[in-house]
């Protein structure tokens, strides 16, 4: 059960590569229990070395502006992150104005608005910067769908069979939010 101890949204910090880390890493300990995660993941759990680097890249990126990067913090730990990262390769390609959103939170604290406290500041702030978010979520993730829901984003396309897990397939949404129909998305059920 999460802890009810106070929950800060914040800027990355180089310290948080270790909690961020094992909380991705314990998704792969929750996919060979059974449980359907809803997240694509590689077949094998990725080198520390190379969740060094990806780190090292992400956090210098949202340092320049260039991602939208927050962490949730709860007695000294983070305990999950949200991205919008720019669809495009640059600033000067026409899908600039799309980014795509990715959230993750510690197993523990699932269900205690650490969700809902990232999405309403990462939206905040990819606002200025993109025109539209998007995001692929489990069909079976209906915790998740609900969540974005609230926040304004429509589903706008299904993929059947698109992950598939020793002999179980799931299926995936495609949602977006549209900034210009949803102004306010941000504040949505904070």
């Amino acid at each position: 059960m999460a802890s009810a101890a106070p929950l800060t949204v914040r800027p990355p910090r180089w310290n948080d590569f270790d909690d961020l880390r094992e909380i991705y890493f314990h998704l792969y300990d929750e996919r060979a229990s059974g449980d359907p995660i809803g997240i694509h993941l590689f077949d094998v759990r990725p080198a520390p070395a190379d969740e060094t680097v990806w780190f090292q890249t992400h956090f210098k990126r949202a340092l320049e502006g260039e991602e939208i990067w927050v962490v949730a913090e709860r007695e000294g730990h983070a305990v999950g992150n949200c991205t919008v990262i720019p669809l495009s390769g640059g600033p000067a390609s026409e899908q600039s104005h799309v980014g795509e959103l990715g959230i993750l939170v510690h197993h523990e604290h699932r269900g205690s608005g650490v969700g809902t406290a990232l999405l309403a500041r990462a939206l905040e702030l990819a606002r200025p910067k993109f025109e539209l978010v998007y995001l692929s979520v489990f069909s079976v993730n209906a915790g998740a769908r609900r969540l974005y829901e609230r926040f304004g984003f429509t589903v706008c396309g299904h993929l059947p069979r698109v992950v598939k897990r020793g002999d179980q397939y799931f299926d995936e949404e495609r949602m977006v939010l549209d900034f210009s129909k949803h102004p306010d998305a941000a504040k949505a059920n904070r």
